[in-house]
């Protein structure tokens, strides 16, 4: 297993963690073949996002792998009219992580970030470790803790 940033990170932190690996599909990106191949349910594996407010600022969202981004909630979770998502072309020099192996730890910059809610049902959930196919294993009031979030509801459930 490569350590990621992500890993050092909650290291040098402190916050405990556990990590997983899967063979990744290049052909099957999603999160859900990633829960599959782990084997967890989706509901405990959740994938980062980013978009864009029509202010221009960037904002990171952390949401269960199987659901789908509610760009409304979202706009109302940082008090903008309207986000949309980024490119992906635009991701790695944002954050500086590619598709499948972007992680709320550890990006070029701090961007607000905001956790589907539904998070805090879970004693762990996973989360990218910065790398298509690993996987950090964490408490989410410490993930919210240390990437400065807000659990908010986000998601077209």
């Amino acid at each position: 297993m490569t350590i990621t940033n992500a890993m050092r990170l909650l290291k040098q932190a402190g916050i405990p963690f556990d990590t997983s690996e899967y063979e990744v599909d290049e052909s099957d990106l999603s999160g859900v073949h990633a829960a599959a191949a782990l084997g967890v349910e989706p509901d405990c594996v959740f994938k980062t996002l980013v978009a864009r407010g029509v202010k221009g600022a960037p904002y990171v969202f952390v949401i269960p792998v199987a659901e789908e981004l509610d760009l409304k909630k979202c706009a109302m979770a940082v008090g903008e009219k309207k986000v949309e998502m980024i490119h992906v072309k635009e991701l790695l020099g944002l954050t500086g992580y590619i598709r499948g192996g972007c992680s709320p730890i550890g990006m070029k910059k701090k961007y607000p970030t905001y956790i589907d809610e539904i998070a805090t049902l879970f004693e762990k959930i996973y989360v990218s470790a910065g790398m298509r196919g690993q996987q950090l294993i964490v408490n989410p009031e410490d993930l919210r803790r240390y990437t400065d979030a807000t659990f908010t509801d986000l998601t077209k459930r």
